[in-house]
């Protein structure tokens, strides 16, 4: 008996299809404003995905990754500085020179972090690229000794820091800048 009802219900059921123009769909979905729906879901999805952000134990863990090799780097900065002049460091030299710079360099590392999307912070890593290597580089060909022992590591490390922060153009633009005043200057880049 069932299947004699399942039956039935189907063979009432007409078998036409209906032949709409393509012009006449699309006038009926933008009628309908179901597009505008989907748009409008889609729009306070992404909002809400931007709104969120990420975490400060993200944010610290993504400084952390950064300060790491920097810090290494202001190390073997000072260490190099004290071999090119014929000195050799203690260790003890070396602690207080890290003590006083890991520090600084954490704090400038995760608020540049934070804000390295912002047009603002790009310019403004743009002008610390620019200013950081042409004071590296005066400093290399016209500094004194002692000057350059306390200045070249941390210009050395902020200059290579704000070039990789930068996106690429800002980046290749600041450092033709930079040896285009090392040209224009007479400043040698080898010693």
């Amino acid at each position: 008996m069932a299947q004699k009802r399942k039956t039935n219900l189907t063979t009432k059921l007409p078998d036409k299809k209906l032949d709409i123009s393509e012009e006449e769909k699309w006038r009926m979905i933008n009628q309908s404003e179901i597009l505008r729906k989907i748009d409008a879901k889609t729009d306070s999805a992404s909002a809400e995905d931007e709104g969120e952000g990420v975490s400060l134990a993200e944010e610290i863990f993504n400084s952390i990754v950064y300060i790491t090799p920097c810090s290494f780097l202001l190390l073997m900065m000072e260490i190099l500085i004290h071999y090119q002049y014929g000195k050799h460091p203690t260790f003890d030299q070396l602690v207080n020179r890290m003590m006083s710079g890991v520090p600084i360099l954490s704090i400038f590392v995760f608020y540049s972090m934070r804000y390295k999307h912002d047009r603002r912070m790009q310019f403004a890593l743009f002008l610390m690229s620019l200013a950081a290597g042409m004071r590296l580089i005066w400093l290399v060909n016209r500094g004194s000794w002692i000057v350059n022992m306390r200045q070249c590591p941390p210009l050395a490390t902020a200059w290579i820091y704000t070039i990789v922060q930068l996106e690429l153009g800002p980046a290749a633009l600041s450092l033709a800048i930079v040896f285009s005043w090392v040209w224009w200057a007479g400043m040698k880049l080898n010693y």
